[in-house]
């Protein structure tokens, strides 16, 4: 249907919209007295023009001779009242918060900081420093969306119940693949690059989720250490891609790179999501952050302030954006849309979504406005939408609790896999009673407990034992303590409950029985997470052995801590991570829209747990904490299908009574297998090595 026409005293789209050598200019500065958009020429000449209309708190004009490429920022003049949460100093030059490109670094130093800061950045914000900011910024620009030729591309748009999610950084994934030209290495270019797309589909993922690619700078106390925010959650700019990321140049090369990445993934069956970070900008700090772009504009709406005009954190980076505000709420779903219709990215994984959704109360609110307005857009109701459903305000944790259709990222899935397998194998070594296995049992069948309510199902749960802040796969059977010197934090930084196993030394070691028990507790980490009921998330590298020799807090390691190193794969469980996938897909009982039955219902995927004697399971024996035996017989009649899976937690070598033994069964795979094999065909029993997962298949005849 057409377009409504705008009526002329209605302010045009937040940002830079060009016509044909014109350009509608529009930015929200609720607080403000008078705004001045600042165009930059190819010398860096600035030019002042005042934003002559104001209406609903936005500033907007009509400016001539305005094309893609224009750099620019704006100049707001206001009240500087602290106290108010208002911080105006027009000596500074602002980002358009929808800006399409950003072009430049931050050049930290005290210009940058819209009140008095002593040499070493610090101040209480009071005093306002009134020198020019512009030589320290960087530009937004004016890009062309419309330029890019998308040709026949769509979506994968494939089912939850088929998602398998690789978490991955744009220059960790390709710094050291050797598949790719050393030019573009650590690039958009080389997301798409066919060695990249390879090694996804060869595995059987079919969704990329980005670490942020949002534009974003790195905090002050990094610069002066010599080190850089590498995962990128400091943002500058919600619309513009994160330009070093780019083996283009220009900005509007950055912009076109990045669509070619994801229009090739698309060609290849993968979708990409990205993890964005709402909750707090790079101006963090409190009230002592820099004045790059929110906070010169309107402080006091984008912020969430308290009584005084101080920052309110919830997110532990000493800001926090305030969606409570119509406007605000505003630029985050236009950001949105902005990043699917534009980039035809295919979800989100939302950083502390909590911060996202507190009401004036401050707690968390299912029904908060913006949550409905995610659930009702016509648009973002379709993609991907997944929760970090934890922040660090006030009752936080709110794992299970977040509204349909959102997936969550599932933390007790992690700690309960990686207690069962590690601590507790350790401290049945030493004799003592673990937490049994009903825990685990739960989080393997889908978690109903938490994702029962709402009709959610189990797809709601994001299964996941190791993502990119913690150790990884690897380093959580190598480390019982994190190794975060690099950080230059003292070792502070970092979680100290991290639910590994050493085996008995810490770090490296050239003892091959403890480097074989710690490939077997790696296979059986990921079996569990692969084959649960649920949707799976790996994490980049954890397919072949990375290791970050223990920093369990990499987020400022831009180097050989964090990129992934090819050269030293281990192929043998890349074949593994191949074949479990494979299972995945062959076994569909595994991966149902609804939770399992007991009984068995039409339609319904089936699910019982037995004993080792093929008995199902009583309460007397869910509620001992020695059970470290589970045996599941996931059976499907709409699929056809069925499929035993045994998690063995106890040290010494069980045999199992296979359940329906009048079924001729295969031993498809086990964790003690070094590498796949071919499925070997069993009787009415099974012998299941101590520690191990088993995965048995009915038997072709």
């Amino acid at each position: 249907m057409p377009v409504p026409h705008r009526r002329p005293d209605v302010p045009p789209p937040l940002g830079v919209t060009v016509h044909n050598g014109t350009a509608d200019v529009s930015v929200l500065a609720a607080h403000a007295d008078a705004v001045e958009l600042c165009l930059f020429d190819e010398e860096g000449a600035e030019r002042r023009v005042p934003l002559s209309r104001n209406a609903y708190g936005i500033w907007w004009d009509v400016i001539e001779g305005v094309r893609p490429g224009q750099r620019y920022g704006f100049r707001v003049h206001g009240p500087w009242a602290p106290e108010q949460g208002h911080r105006h100093n027009p000596a500074k030059l602002l980002q358009d918060p929808y800006a399409g490109a950003i072009v430049g670094e931050v050049r930290w130093g005290s210009e940058v900081f819209g009140h008095a800061v002593d040499d070493g950045w610090n101040g209480d914000g009071a005093v306002r420093d009134d020198r020019d900011s512009a030589a320290y910024v960087p530009r937004s620009v004016i890009v062309d969306h419309g330029a890019f030729d998308w040709g026949d591309d769509r979506s994968p748009a494939r089912p939850w119940t088929e998602s398998v999610i690789y978490e991955a950084h744009v220059r960790g994934l390709t710094m050291q693949h050797p598949g790719v030209p050393e030019e573009i290495r650590g690039t958009y270019a080389a997301l798409g690059h066919p060695a990249v797309v390879k090694h996804l589909r060869g595995m059987g993922v079919t969704t990329l989720e980005l670490l942020p690619i949002h534009a974003f700078t790195h905090e002050p106390h990094l610069v002066r250490g010599g080190l850089t925010n590498y995962w990128g959650y400091n943002t500058l700019g919600f619309f513009a891609p994160q330009a070093d990321y780019a083996a283009a140049q220009d900005p509007q090369g950055v912009v076109d790179e990045l669509k070619g990445a994801i229009k090739a993934l698309h060609a290849a069956g993968i979708e990409v999501i990205l993890d964005v970070v709402y909750n707090h900008t790079c101006e963090q700090g409190n009230d002592s952050g820099a004045t790059l772009s929110w906070r010169g504009l309107d402080n006091a709406t984008y912020y969430r302030l308290d009584g005084r005009g101080r920052d309110i954190d919830v997110t532990g980076c000493g800001n926090t954006v305030d969606l409570r505000q119509p406007m605000v709420a505003k630029m985050v779903l236009d950001s949105l849309r902005h990043w699917v219709t534009e980039f035809h990215i295919d979800g989100f994984r939302f950083d502390l979504a909590p911060a996202l959704a507190r009401g004036r109360d401050d707690a968390y609110d299912p029904d908060h406005a913006f949550h409905v307005a995610l659930r009702t857009d016509p648009v973002l109701s379709r993609v991907m939408l997944i929760a970090e459903p934890w922040d660090v305000g006030v009752h936080g944790w709110r794992t299970g609790q977040f509204p349909p259709p959102f997936a969550e990222w599932n933390d007790r899935f992690r700690d309960t896999v990686r207690t069962f397998w590690l601590p507790d194998t350790a401290r049945a070594l030493g004799g003592e009673t673990g937490h049994g296995g009903r825990e685990l049992a739960t989080r393997f069948a889908g978690s109903a407990d938490l994702y029962s309510g709402g009709d959610r199902g189990p797809i709601a749960s994001i299964n996941f034992v190791t993502a990119h802040d913690g150790f990884t796969l690897a380093d959580t059977t190598a480390y019982e303590q994190k190794h975060n010197e690099a950080n230059l934090e003292d070792n502070r930084d970092g979680h100290g409950d991290n639910r590994s196993w050493n085996h008995g030394v810490e770090g490296h070691t050239d003892d091959p029985e403890i480097l074989a028990a710690r490939r077997r507790s790696v296979r059986n980490l990921l079996a569990t997470n692969l084959l649960a009921t649920g949707v799976p998330m790996i994490t980049a590298g954890d397919e072949f052995g990375r290791t970050q020799d223990g920093n369990n807090n990499a987020y400022c390691q831009d180097n050989e801590i964090s990129w992934l190193d090819w050269g030293s794969a281990d192929l043998d469980l890349v074949a593994t991570t191949t074949r479990l996938l494979e299972l995945r897909r062959a076994h569909p009982a595994l991966s149902p829209t609804e939770f399992q039955t007991f009984d068995a219902v039409p339609g319904r995927v089936r699910l019982r747990w037995f004993d080792t004697n093929g008995e199902v399971l009583t309460e007397s024996q869910w509620s001992d904490p020695g059970l470290r035996t589970l045996v599941a017989l996931f059976e499907s009649d709409h699929e056809a299908d069925a499929v035993i899976v045994v998690l063995h937690g106890g040290l010494d070598e069980v045999t199992i009574r296979l359940p329906e033994p009048e079924r001729a069964w295969a031993l498809s795979w086990s964790s003690a297998w070094e590498r796949p094999q071919d499925p070997e065909p069993v009787g009415e029993q099974a012998q299941v090595p101590g520690s191990s997962v088993a995965i048995l298949s009915p038997a072709k005849r």
